[in-house]
């Protein structure tokens, strides 16, 4: 079975692969600045907490030994290539978009972890890591739409009524969470935002 997106589906599709794909290419170059000049200070600089160099030089920026910019720069060309393709009207087989939805669903996983440990362990914010947090988690809700679909709409009964309330509710949920990170931003690093005020 093939599954092919609306048009508004995959030029959003496309759009979230290229901002970042661009974000962790960028991410990237700056790295390896850092890797050749230890002095070097990166555009994402912003002020003590939004401050990238501060994260880009933790432990948890490479997980599996080499920087973690270098797994977006692979996920999001896939799914840059899947906008493209998608916006083409090409039709994607079903299991392609399933794998897609696992894909970014792990994504999403690791996001979260990072999200704690910027919040909590290493105490500053990457300007750049936040746009991808934001098109992981808005890529998420795209593509398991896409996923679930073709299933909800020929489905009944008590299960289906709660997948298709999900289905209906999903950019409420996700406003929910993108409410509820900016708010932990804003208890986290009180003391710094109030400075500002």
């Amino acid at each position: 079975m093939t599954t092919r997106c609306s048009v508004p589906t995959a030029w959003w599709v496309l759009i979230a692969g290229v901002i970042g794909l661009t974000a962790s290419m960028t991410l990237t170059v700056e790295k390896i600045r850092i890797l050749l000049n230890p002095a070097y200070v990166p555009s994402c600089n912003v002020n003590p907490i939004l401050a990238c160099g501060s994260v880009m030089i933790t432990p948890q920026a490479s997980v599996l030994g080499f920087p973690n910019p270098l797994l977006g720069i692979v996920g999001f060309t896939v799914v840059t290539v899947t906008g493209v393709l998608s916006v083409a009207k090409v039709s994607l087989p079903q299991w392609y978009w399933i794998g897609l939805a696992v894909g970014t669903l792990v994504g999403v996983g690791f996001v979260h972890w990072l999200i704690f440990q910027s919040l909590y362990r290493i105490g500053a914010l990457c300007p750049y890591c936040m746009v991808i947090w934001a098109v992981s988690v808005s890529l998420l809700v795209v593509v398991t739409a896409i996923v679930f679909r073709p299933t909800l709409e020929g489905s009944t009964g008590r299960t289906s009524v709660i997948a298709r309330g999900i289905y209906q509710w999903r950019w409420s949920i996700a406003t929910l969470w993108f409410t509820t990170v900016f708010l932990l931003i804003m208890v986290r690093f009180w003391d710094y935002w109030s400075t500002l005020v």
